[in-house]
């Protein structure tokens, strides 16, 4: 059987939506004419991402303004001060902050999904973000008149809702991005705020049947944003014995940029359910040296000697844009990565005879 590659979901977005955003920000295109310029960027991104050969694709998230805040667009119930996100380099991220209930979200994931469908020629991913990164929308004081358990059922039912979503749009699969999972490790060394993590997730992903998880994956990395991680810092053997108990088939893991990778993969291989398959990141999406194949294939067969090449799969580190407006990396060095990421995995097969 082929190793599986899969990209993890954002590619930087086109210069024309770029434009398009910053005018519509200032008031000086309307709703439509932003709307033309997705739809152009969806479809010139899905093919780009074809010509690489890679067998599945994504729409590049070009129409979110960020991976983790996509559901929110538009909605009243919540302030500009929430949590913030630093990052190793003093840059910060700034979550919402809930201040009235119900928790909808205002799009769902479907939506991605059937855009991309409309130019692909071949399966197509969603990713979608994570319900334990929008858990930290509920303020610590609370929220008068909804408290953090009726918050916690209703956000459960809408990251049901917008994995369904997409799946019934015709993913061929679904990733939840669970980038704050290492964070959240950082912040609470005893490991409770992950646990709680994986509780939640779980809790969504038991509105799906085990042929439904299987098409379910998670993803793990640092943090990627204009060049610099928020915890790479954290050790993953702080955080993988945890992540492998979530109820998903798959599970993506940043990898290229690891110093010591056989001491993670033993841990992989100590902790990883019988029925999971691990893809592991092989190119590196905030450095702006491109991998070579050569370079992908040697990462691949160093893998193997650790996990069985049957429940091994490759992608990228991290997504190469997950906020809107990070312009860090080229959209043509982010194809060329992709490129050699497919090819990389090719010449693997070809040395493994699969």
């Amino acid at each position: 059987m082929p190793i599986p590659t899969e990209p993890i979901g954002s590619i930087p977005r086109t210069a024309e939506l770029l434009a398009a955003m910053s005018a519509h920000a200032q008031g000086h295109i309307d709703s439509d004419a932003l709307r033309t310029a997705t739809e152009n960027a969806v479809a010139a991104t899905v093919a780009a991402m074809e010509a690489t050969g890679s067998p599945i694709v994504t729409d590049g998230e070009q129409g979110k303004p960020s991976f983790a805040t996509y559901p929110l667009i538009g909605l009243d119930c919540l302030a500009p001060d929430g949590v913030v996100i630093p990052f190793k380099d003093g840059h910060t991220r700034q979550l919402p902050r809930l201040i009235k209930g119900p928790f909808r979200y205002s799009i769902y994931a479907g939506r991605f999904v059937e855009s991309a469908r409309r130019y692909a020629t071949r399966p197509v991913k969603q990713a979608v973000i994570s319900p334990s990164a929008l858990s930290l929308l509920y303020p610590a004081q609370g929220v008068t008149g909804y408290d953090r358990d009726q918050f916690l059922a209703d956000l459960t039912a809408e990251s049901a809702k917008d994995i369904r979503s997409a799946l019934d749009a015709g993913a061929a699969n679904v990733q939840i991005d669970f980038t704050e999972g290492r964070l959240s490790v950082k912040l609470d060394p005893s490991r409770g705020l992950l646990r709680d993590f994986v509780a939640l997730i779980n809790r969504v992903l038991a509105n799906f049947t085990e042929a439904e998880r299987r098409r379910i994956g998670v993803h793990t990395c640092p943090g990627g944003d204009q060049d610099c991680t928020h915890s790479a810092d954290v050790d993953y053997a702080d955080l993988l014995p945890d992540l492998f108990k979530i109820d998903a088939g798959s599970v993506f893991m940043q990898m290229a940029s690891e110093r010591n990778r056989p001491r993670i993969f033993e841990i992989v291989n100590a902790h990883r359910r019988p029925e999971q398959r691990v893809f592991i990141g092989v190119t590196d999406p905030i450095d702006p040296v491109l991998e070579t194949p050569e370079i992908v294939r040697d990462r691949v067969l160093e893998a193997v000697s650790y996990l069985p090449a049957r429940f091994l799969g490759t992608t990228d580190d991290c997504g190469f844009a997950p906020f809107g407006d990070d312009t860090s990396t080229a959209r043509e060095t982010a194809f060329a990565k992709i490129k050699a990421r497919v090819d990389g995995t090719r010449l693997a097969e070809k040395v493994l005879g699969i």
